[in-house]
């Protein structure tokens, strides 16, 4: 048997506070964009993707419910300003 040599990962840097409520926040607006988009495509849904759809909705509705829950307790809130800022921030574009 050869002997295996297992390579030490480098410690990853963490996260600063700020970068922490970021990316949270933006966990929060992907999340209630892709609950949107279940909530269109179940209303056209034929037969058996009704239950795919229905499935999407109530787990990002439970990720959604849960990622409020943290952001409440972290005293974050989003609005409309910061939504668009995020979302821009997120696709690379500077945000006014």
């Amino acid at each position: 048997m050869q002997n295996e040599y297992y390579v030490r990962e480098e410690k990853i840097i963490e996260k600063t506070e700020i970068e922490k409520e970021i990316e949270l926040i933006r966990t929060i607006i992907k999340t209630r964009e892709e609950l949107k988009v279940a909530n269109r495509n179940f209303e056209y849904a034929q037969e058996g993707l009704v239950d795919y759809y229905t499935y999407q909705i109530k787990a990002n509705q439970a990720k959604l419910d849960y990622l409020i829950k943290l952001a409440k307790q972290k005293g974050l809130e989003v609005d409309m300003i910061n939504d668009i800022k995020y979302t821009l921030w997120d696709e690379g574009e500077e945000a006014v």
